[in-house]
């Protein structure tokens, strides 16, 4: 390839790296404020608060393949309760739709 055709490929996806990296920052930032107290950062839910509310580990496929994505992001947009309707789980607020299905998204991929 002629180095005018990479340098123009390079400053051409410059843009969507940077886009992309910003994109990173912003879920592990709202994961860590929303998400990390109960859920830990790694997603196994062995926080102190996590084992009080019986959090299940999010890095299990077994347990990622018994919700939707769509379920998820009612839980995170309106909470969840227990058969008591006691809630365990508040709903996030302050973060946009495209926030809380990045928050998804960053879900799905602590599956192992």
């Amino acid at each position: 390839m002629k180095k005018s055709v990479v340098t123009a490929l390079i400053l051409a996806t410059a843009p969507l790296t940077v886009a992309l990296s910003a994109y990173a920052a912003d879920v592990a930032a709202n994961w860590g404020e929303h998400c990390a107290k109960c859920h830990g950062e790694d997603g196994k839910g062995q926080t102190k608060m996590g084992k009080k509310l019986g959090i299940r580990d999010l890095t299990d496929a077994a347990v990622q393949a018994k919700f939707t994505d769509e379920q998820a992001l009612k839980a995170m947009k309106e909470g969840v309760k227990d058969e008591k309707g006691k809630q365990t789980m508040k709903p996030i607020e302050g973060l946009s739709d495209a926030e809380i299905k990045a928050l998804c998204a960053h879900v799905r991929s602590l599956k192992k």
